[in-house]
């Protein structure tokens, strides 16, 4: 019986099943998507009874928004400083998209399901105006920070507005690419955006 085999793993209630349900819905929403993944996958995946699932996460859109707020990162760089290329913004640019890598972060929630699953989820873009109103306020900091000259802050937003969109643009045509087999955005295409961007800064100073 169903309440018999939740009993039967009630120890994992203290362990760490709860984490384990988080890891198996990652991997299976990055791999299939939200809606084409049933719970019970999530309960089988996570070798946890389904009973379990649904003590922890009353529905799968809890799933969903838990790993929104648990494994986007708070700080999405370490070292703010180190990305920093005096007296040349451009590089500085290009330092901070590697650093922040998210075309291909280590977190599948990161670098799949939120791009995957915006348009549909409130939680989920609600995580993503937060990410880049987060990054919007790097990529302002690290432009100033590059470049001697003070920077008016109308030019500053829009400078900073016009990188971020090109990052969350090239984010997601590179995993579009990936997954149809077509040529994925290189380096040089990021390279060339950062540049327009700082020649524009420094002409509208």
């Amino acid at each position: 019986m169903p309440g018999r085999r939740v009993g039967r793993r009630s120890a994992k209630r203290d362990g760490d099943a709860r984490q384990l349900i988080l890891d198996a819905a990652e991997s299976l929403f990055a791999a299939r998507g939200f809606d084409a993944t049933p719970t019970a996958a999530v309960a089988a995946a996570a070798d946890v009874p389904k009973g379990l699932v649904f003590y922890y996460f009353p529905t799968k859109n809890a799933i969903l928004s838990a790993l929104m707020r648990e494994r986007v990162p708070e700080n999405p760089i370490d070292d703010l400083a180190a990305v920093v290329s005096p007296g040349d913004p451009a590089a500085s640019l290009i330092n901070l998209d590697t650093a922040i890598n998210l075309r291909d972060h280590h977190s599948s929630v990161l670098r799949v399901i939120m791009w995957r699953e915006a348009d549909t989820h409130p939680d989920v873009r609600r995580t993503l105006r937060a990410l880049r109103d987060q990054l919007l306020d790097l990529t302002a900091h690290v432009l100033q920070a590059s470049t001697p000259a003070p920077i008016r802050p109308a030019t500053l937003h829009a400078c900073a507005a016009a990188w971020v969109s090109a990052m969350f643009a090239i984010a997601g045509t590179d995993r579009l690419h990936a997954l149809d087999g077509l040529p994925v955005p290189t380096t040089d295409d990021l390279m060339n955006v950062a540049e327009v961007v700082a020649a524009g800064m420094t002409q509208l100073g």
